[in-house]
């Protein structure tokens, strides 16, 4: 008569969990298919598989699926109270490992249990705990699931105003649902559960509107034969409960057909229930009495205890005196059989909470007990190396001091050093201007003589050795940085040498803070950079040049890479222009690079400190 919460049959083709490798996935796969196809032996298989599975991999969560397939083969043999323990217990071990998702389903398939077993306590109480899993993650497949739930509960305890308000909030929730038959369903069901509702409380034209709007959803027949099913079958009742009898027997038979090709055999004695009330009415006691033993068939065979009371009820009805009392008989030891039964199962299902609780409990405490023996054994191992700490400090303290005086001689040997390049700087500025004020100045003299002497083809190679020393004057000369910034410096000395034929590209010149740059690091970077590019265009046939600088703990990096011919490393010697690079970078405590290869160009990298 209604939509059934089964939690656990949802479909696990998009199973993804990290830690469950393609054989688990597949074993679980078969033993689902095997659970719905209630094959009890391939559904053996596959959990014998599992328990294998987590023993050799130590994966507790395979373990808590093996225990969870556990359940389900009890459910298949209809032993409740031992698939209660292992859902529990599946439910407890997911917790353990923080997986959220697994606690919430496995609560969700204990608060089914509980309600099908009169346990509305429980299964409220399961529900809500649900919740407070599911609604972190926004798992709204079983939250749409829960809340149905608790809608079934609340019309069981005849809170009809609280089942319309879980109700409307599952169909709220199943909007947000991705898989397109799951909210398809969760349509379904809202109007088949509303319509019940109103079909109990004998509001019937009510009813018949949710069956109805159910009933016209597209293609329903096709999609969801067992929904279409249902929706039929309680549209009929209620519309017999308005005196519309007309297609009562057409219909009742279609959802037999369904559910006979759908092996729906629980839902079947459902039918058979209320085909034989239909005929009972009309008054043809043979097609009445044959539906009342069809459904207690299959109320048997399914454990449907419910209709197998009501078949025991509509057979006494129909029946001569001797086979009604035998009927009678059979009703009542199955009523007071079943009452008992559902008082026991209640008091497992609490017997079962309230051991799982305890144990949790104990081992909670067990824990913070071990937390404190750890702590205080921790404590004592610290106190027994406080000693050795004080020493190691004093230690410590004494290298510390070492260190110290090492780096300040190693600075000051530093420091040295750079004086020394200042002062090698300083003699390199004044042989340049002695070159360029003194020795050029003699040669343009003499070279003027020797043109007024036509002595030309003497002046013209005079004015050679002029321009060589002019130019060997330019590369003694320094650079200050006093006067021009280094960022300009650079760019002068780019723009230089920039052409169409001939072009630089610079980065990262302008991001950094070259104020924090010692003046020697500045002019030996510029220096370098010149050197760079002169023998670029001297020597590499290149049409690109690209120029980076960077910082990176404390030392400032020049990249320069060309698309030149390049040439090989382990067989070409440095020239002097290199030569003299290198040995201005080792000055400073730095390192020099060259990457080259036969056609691919050229890369030279400098690191120096970016503070001496």
């Amino acid at each position: 008569m209604r939509f059934f919460l089964i939690a656990f049959i949802v479909a696990y083709s998009s199973y993804s969990q990290k830690r469950i490798d393609s054989i688990t996935a597949k074993v679980i796969d078969d033993g689902l298919k095997s659970y719905r196809n209630k094959d009890s032996l391939g559904l053996k298989k596959s959990i014998n598989k599992l328990y294998e599975l987590s023993n050799s991999g130590k994966d507790s969560l395979v373990l808590a699926k093996y225990f969870h397939y556990k359940a389900l083969s009890y459910r298949v043999r209809f032993q409740y109270d031992s698939a209660y323990y292992y859902y529990n217990t599946s439910k407890s071990i997911s917790k353990d490992i923080g997986d959220s998702l697994n606690v919430g389903r496995r609560l969700l398939s204990m608060a089914v249990m509980q309600r099908r077993a009169k346990d509305y306590l429980g299964s409220e109480i399961s529900s809500v705990e649900a919740l407070q899993y599911l609604e972190p993650i926004k798992s709204y497949t079983f939250l749409e699931s829960v809340y149905n739930n608790l809608g079934l509960v609340s019309e069981e305890l005849n809170q009809d105003r609280e089942a319309i308000k879980y109700y409307k909030q599952a169909y709220k929730i199943s909007e947000l649902i991705e898989d397109k038959s799951r909210k398809e369903v969760s349509f379904l069901r809202f109007h088949n559960n509303l319509g019940l509702l109103y079909q109990q409380d004998s509001i019937h034209n009510t009813a018949v509107e949710y069956f109805r709007k159910g009933l016209q959803f597209d293609s329903l027949k096709e999609k969801h034969p067992i929904h279409y099913a249902l929706l039929l079958e309680n549209l009929t009742y209620s519309s017999i409960a308005l005196g519309k009898k007309g297609f009562a027997e057409e219909n009742y038979n279609e959802v037999i057909q369904i559910r006979e090709n759908q092996k729906d055999y629980s839902d079947l004695c459902i039918t058979h229930v209320l085909l034989s009330e239909f005929y009972t009415s009309e008054k043809r006691v043979g097609k009445a009495k044959f539906h009342a033993n069809q459904a207690l068939e299959y109320a048997k065979e399914t454990h449907n205890n419910k209709r197998w009371l009501q078949a025991l009820q509509k057979l006494s009805e129909l029946s001569t005196v001797e086979e009604s009392n035998k009927y009678l008989r059979e009703y009542m030891t199955l009523n007071d059989s079943l009452f008992q039964q559902e008082r026991q199962l209640k008091n497992q299902f609490a017997k079962i909470r309230y051991e799982t609780d305890k144990t949790e409990k104990e081992n909670k405490e067990l824990k913070v007990e071990n937390e404190k023996t750890l702590a205080e054994a921790e404590l004592q191992k610290q106190r027994a190396t406080i000693g050795l700490l004080l020493s190691g400090i004093s230690i410590m303290f004494l290298l510390s001091s070492i260190s110290f005086f090492r780096f300040r001689r190693k600075k000051l040997l530093f420091q040295s050093q750079l004086q020394k390049i200042e002062a090698r700087e300083q003699e390199r500025r004044q042989i340049a201007k002695s070159l360029h004020d003194e020795v050029a100045g003699d040669l343009r003299l003499l070279h003027r003589k020797l043109e007024k002497s036509f002595l030309l083809e003497e002046a013209q190679k005079l004015e050679l050795v002029k321009d060589n020393v002019r130019n060997l004057s330019h590369q003694l000369s320094s650079v200050s940085f006093e006067d021009v910034p280094f960022r300009d410096q650079i760019l002068n000395l780019v723009s230089d040498y920039f052409s169409p034929d001939f072009i630089i590209k610079v980065n990262g010149l302008k991001e950094i803070d070259w104020s924090e740059a010692n003046k020697s690091i500045k002019r030996l970077l510029y220096l370098s950079l010149r050197e760079c590019i002169q023998n670029c265009q001297k020597y590499a046939e290149a049409s690109k040049m690209t120029i980076n600088f960077s910082i990176h703990k404390k030392s400032v990096f020049l990249d320069v890479a060309d698309n030149g011919k390049g040439f090989d490393t382990a067989t070409q010697k440095k020239g002097i222009g290199l030569l003299n690079l290198q040995e201005r970078v080792q000055d400073l405590n730095g390192t020099l690079t060259i990457e080259s290869e036969v056609g691919k160009g050229t890369k030279i990298i400098i690191q120096t400190p970016l503070n001496a």
